[in-house]
């Protein structure tokens, strides 16, 4: 930003053209920085689809259940699966077309609006991942108990303890899992997307002086 402070410091000169011309010099790279900002949101997320689309191929899910001859689980996952990449398709579908409407924008206040509006949605993004992950542990854990042979002698024991101790020792293991796995996944958004957000939020502000 070392370019953008010294047009903020030549900006507060008194000439009245000079200030003008400076104005227009920091909306145009404050523009150009939020194009580029929200190209990137654009890439990393369809990198991030083919990433874990290749992950899938490789670990064919079908075959997982027929080994633990949980076939009746697998149109449930198929439809999940696919409603999954509806929803992601139509975040990456907005981001591309933020990406548009940010690089073709020519107004101040607009610019600000497609800032909050791609930081939002960027925002419910991140949260609807972590959420399918949670989802996607519970159904994983629910399984694995229900179906996995080896489970057997876990529920054997649960089954017949009258204290249940095994049974909350089971579900602080799986829950603590839950969280580590989870809070992982959100420090690695955080930092994908977090670093970022944060350009954007700087870009915002710096157009918010701007206007008034």
């Amino acid at each position: 930003m070392e370019e953008l402070d010294l047009l903020k410091k030549a900006w507060q000169k008194d000439s009245h053209y000079f200030e003008q011309i400076s104005e227009n010099e920091i909306y145009k790279m404050l523009h150009t920085k939020s194009s580029s900002i929200v190209k990137w949101i654009l890439i990393i997320s369809v990198v991030e689809v083919l990433f874990w689309t290749v992950i899938s191929i490789c670990y064919n899910t079908d075959d997982y259940m027929k080994k633990l001859h949980a076939e009746d689980m697998m149109l449930y996952f198929k439809v999940v699966n696919f409603l999954n990449y509806v929803v992601i398709l139509w975040f990456i579908y907005n981001f591309y077309k933020n990406y548009i409407k940010i690089s073709t924008t020519v107004s101040t206040k607009q610019l600000m609006q497609d800032i909050l509006k791609t930081r939002k949605i960027v925002q419910y993004y991140v949260w609807y991942n972590l959420a399918m992950i949670v989802v996607s542990l519970i159904a994983g854990f629910v399984i694995a108990f229900v179906y996995n042979p080896k489970m057997a002698l876990l529920k054997d024991k649960i089954a017949h303890e009258n204290n249940y101790h095994t049974l909350l020792i089971t579900l602080g293991v799986v829950i603590l899992t839950s969280v580590v796995i989870v809070g992982l996944f959100w420090l690695f958004y955080r930092l994908l997307y977090g670093i970022l957000l944060r350009k954007l939020n700087t870009n915002y502000k710096e157009l918010k002086k701007i206007d008034l």
